[in-house]
């Protein structure tokens, strides 16, 4: 009896070490696409300056590389819905070392845009389906946790990719961020090609009235439009971070690099407490947090003139940004699971989409604020998105409480 339970823990033992290894090479994925996609909030002064543009201007580098994702993810995960994972995952970052590559030979901002946009591909279908692996990687009580350990990559990121990306772009020339980030995506294929096992499981090919019935089931569409506005209001601040900072608090170039460093702590932190704390009941995690992250960014509006008291604001506000990425990315699999089984790949595709809807209206809305009312004026409005977002959520937790009830 014994000999037998013996293989089958040893099995289980090996299984469960497979699995930490591949969330790695997620993580490591993520870390790369997470640098690319934030780095130009470090960049946009420099960027501005070399292409002769407005800051405004420059910000569409942010929205722009969201729409790209926005429209890229829900798509091209439909697409490639029979390609075995990890060779979807390996052709991803093809493209995004691509992308990376055109941003670094970039003459001017139109073709800058464009590679920023196509690098915008990568990022949603590798966020859908990395979503969908993490959670079978793991038992079923820590799925909150695996998504969070893959967006950890994306965290770290904003820790340390941000603010490297910005240092070299100030030393270098943004140019050579770019770069810096496409060798990211070698390092990538390569982890992904030792550590990602070749037999995992798949999803069977979504038909086109099961993806009808994702952006037509009410209970999901209001669930991304509670990504939408929870996570992009913070972007409507953290998108003129540099130039906030640096105008309003009035710190030197050099301070706001570690001050990037420390909103990147923020975040990580952010977002492993989120993980843990959305594992039950994401929709009851999430109310609390949009509610604290509203008063944080509307409170932080009158703190940004004092250096100190401006600072910490800002190191709160990292520490709600992401906070909410795993329960919502939760939120999400568990209704598709629920009201649409056969296409949980696309419908975690969609909420990616959704994140990104959110960053490009925050980015674009917080480029209306600058050029109306100022820079300081950016992260109450902010406030305001995430609000609503309070409001949706207690909407939905209502909706699902009456359908267990019933």
């Amino acid at each position: 009896m014994s000999q037998t339970i013996a293989p089958a823990a040893s099995i289980q033992k090996d299984k469960l070490l497979t699995g930490k290894w591949a969330l790695l090479a997620l993580a490591i994925s993520a870390f790369g696409i997470g640098t690319t996609e934030f780095v130009p909030v470090g960049l946009l002064a420099s960027v501005a300056d070399d292409l002769h543009i407005g800051i405004t201007l420059a910000g569409l580098l942010i929205s722009g590389y969201a729409i790209g994702v926005a429209i890229g993810a829900p798509i091209l995960t439909a697409l490639t819905n029979r390609m075995n994972r990890k060779t979807l995952l390996m052709l991803l970052m093809v493209i995004f070392i691509v992308g990376n590559v055109a941003a670094a030979l970039s003459t001017s901002f139109s073709f800058l845009l464009v590679a920023r946009f196509i690098t915008a591909f990568s990022h949603g279908v590798f966020f859908s389906i990395g979503a969908t692996i993490a959670v079978q990687l793991v038992p079923p009580q820590k799925k909150a946790s695996a998504i969070a350990l893959m967006f950890t990559g994306l965290t770290v990121a904003t820790v340390t990719g941000v603010p490297l990306g910005t240092f070299i772009g100030q030393s270098l020339g943004w140019r050579a961020t770019f770069w810096g980030v496409a060798l990211l995506g070698v390092i990538a294929i390569i982890a992904i090609s030792i550590l990602i096992p070749k037999n995992l499981k798949q999803s069977p090919p979504a038909k086109f009235s099961d993806m009808l019935r994702l952006v037509t089931n009410s209970r999901l569409i209001l669930g991304y439009a509670i990504t939408a506005l929870g996570y992009g209001g913070t972007f409507v601040a953290f998108t003129y971070l540099t130039p906030i900072l640096q105008d309003v608090t009035g710190l030197n170039t050099n301070v706001v690099s570690i001050v990037l460093l420390v909103y990147g702590v923020a975040v990580a932190i952010g977002n492993s407490v989120g993980g843990k704390w959305a594992n039950h009941n994401p929709l009851r995690a999430l109310f609390w947090m949009f509610i604290v992250h509203a008063v944080i960014l509307i409170v932080l509006t009158f703190l940004l003139p004092f250096k100190v008291a401006g600072l910490i604001g800002v190191f709160l506000m990292g520490l709600l940004a992401f906070m909410n990425v795993p329960g919502l990315q939760l939120n999400i699999v568990q209704l598709a699971e629920k009201y649409v089984p056969s296409a949980v790949d696309v419908a975690s595709a969609l909420n990616i989409a959704a994140f990104n809807v959110g960053i490009a209206i925050g980015s674009l809305v917080g480029g209306l604020v600058v050029d109306t009312i100022g820079l300081q004026q950016t992260p109450w409005i902010g406030g305001l998105m995430v609000l609503v977002a309070v409001v949706l959520t207690a909407v939905s937790a209502k909706l699902e409480r009456k359908k267990i009830q019933a």
